[in-house]
């Protein structure tokens, strides 16, 4: 007999439960039992794909209206610096993947962390007496957002909650919430340059907070901390025992008159897990090349966490290995002067945009300091007609053929959010149409009529 052989016993018609019996090389295993099932289609969404939601996409997915057929379609809305090509990144990026492609290295699976060498690389690079870091400390992920969902994965259980910036990047809520993890929403302020309400913060945490999400420079706000409020966000996560993780994917994003400081060259007592990548200051979001910084000089995260993230990179075996191949020379290589020109115009555009909606009755833009983004608040009692910043946008869409996003989808109503990496033309045309469109829809609220007239 072959020495694989599967023997079904001939009972002349299909019993309920099938009598199995395997010969392995001669030798018959133990007869198993099979239970059969009823025969019928059953197929469901999982849990976790029925709590997976992203307030971006079904806010704008759903808006209806279409664009004035007479005016091109200016989109302010998509944090994609590549959009309109104004934006190339620098001649020495693009060699260093052609080197990496053309040598032939990197073609195949590597550690689901990453190259060692790869990871020595972006250690060398963010290495700093203040903030030691080895390759050991360096996980890289494929793009910043895998980095910030295997942070969540493993830190946080079902149950438990994480804090998470009002307004801030949305994708923090749809990882957290697909994965069955509560959301709670500090507070930034506005009139205090987005800084954070501290004292809110602190009375959202409890015994089942297992991590505080500090976004800096921050996306959708544009905004810089200072290193007093950082260090004031630092005591609240010392005092309550509560590990942070920083989405610095923007860090060195900042204008002139701002500086970035590292959230962990600030504190060795807080264990910080700090996420970045290529996406936004080198202008290649498509390239997929995150990392995970870990910062433990107190050993608070042990072993655990770092095989813990470990474990979960084992999912999809890592980020793109010819990425990481030019990892070395895109660090080492860029010049300076290609960082400057990229900051020194989203700073033109940024001043440009603010200027030009400051003046606008109705609006009240916060001027930024970093980052891709400016935040706009509307005076929604000089515009009656819409109820929230949805309609305001969608309106706005129809009638001028500009997109930005409703604040809404950052859990901030009634502002909107401007990308401001659109060519300085484009910025200038955007500016102008928004400004006949609230001179159009302008009211002068009740009260407030001599204001109007002066």
């Amino acid at each position: 007999m072959d020495p694989y052989v599967i023997q079904m016993q001939d009972h002349g018609s299909l019993p309920s439960v099938l009598d199995v019996h395997v010969n392995v090389a001669g030798r018959s295993s133990v007869q198993g039992k099979v239970k059969s099932r009823k025969a019928r289609w059953s197929v469901r969404p999982s849990d976790m794909s029925n709590r997976t939601f992203n307030p971006i996409r079904a806010i704008v997915d759903n808006m209806k209206v279409k664009p004035n057929p007479n005016k091109t379609m200016i989109a302010l809305s998509i944090g994609d610096p590549t959009v309109f090509g104004n934006l190339p990144t620098d001649p020495e990026v693009t060699q260093a993947m052609k080197d990496a492609l053309d040598s032939g290295k990197f073609n195949g699976y590597v550690p689901s962390i990453g190259y060692l060498s790869s990871r020595e690389e972006v250690a060398s690079y963010y290495h700093c007496p203040e903030a030691p870091l080895e390759a050991k400390d360096v996980i890289l992920t494929s793009g910043c957002s895998q980095a910030i969902e295997l942070c969540l994965a493993v830190l946080a259980n079902p149950g438990q909650n994480i804090l998470v910036p009002r307004p801030g990047f949305s994708l923090y809520r749809t990882l957290a919430e697909s994965m069955g993890i509560e959301v709670k929403l500090y507070n930034l302020l506005p009139e205090k340059n987005w800084e954070i309400d501290l004292k809110q913060l602190e009375s959202l945490i409890d015994e089942k907070t297992v991590c505080l999400i500090v976004n800096n420079p921050s996306n959708p706000c544009g905004s810089v901390f200072s290193r007093r409020h950082l260090q004031k966000i630092l005591a609240v996560a010392a005092r309550q025992c509560v590990p942070i993780l920083a989405d610095e994917i923007y860090g060195d994003m900042v204008f002139s008159d701002s500086k970035f400081e590292p959230l962990a060259t600030l504190s060795s007592n807080v264990p910080i897990l700090s996420c970045g990548g290529l996406a936004k200051r080198w202008l290649v979001p498509g390239w997929r090349m995150g990392w995970i910084l870990i910062h433990d000089r107190r050993d608070i995260f042990g072993n655990e966490i770092r095989d813990g993230l470990t474990k979960l990179s084992q999912r999809i075996l890592g980020p793109c290995t010819l990425v990481q191949g030019a990892l070395k020379s895109i660090l080492c290589r860029t010049p300076r002067e290609f960082y400057h020109n990229t900051l020194s115009f989203l700073k033109s555009n940024a001043d440009l945009c603010y200027g030009a909606l400051a003046a606008i009755p109705g609006l009240r833009p916060i001027r930024p300091s970093g980052a891709m983004y400016l935040m706009v608040g509307i005076e929604m009692e000089h515009f009656p007609e819409f109820e929230n910043d949805v309609e305001f946008t969608e309106q706005l869409v129809a009638e001028q053929s500009v997109h930005c996003l409703p604040a809404t989808c950052f859990e901030y109503p009634n502002f909107f959010r401007v990308v401001i990496t659109v060519p300085e033309v484009m910025m200038l045309e955007a500016c102008s149409r928004i400004q006949e469109f609230c001179e159009q829809h302008y009211h002068c609220a009740e009260g407030s009529q001599e204001e109007c007239d002066k």
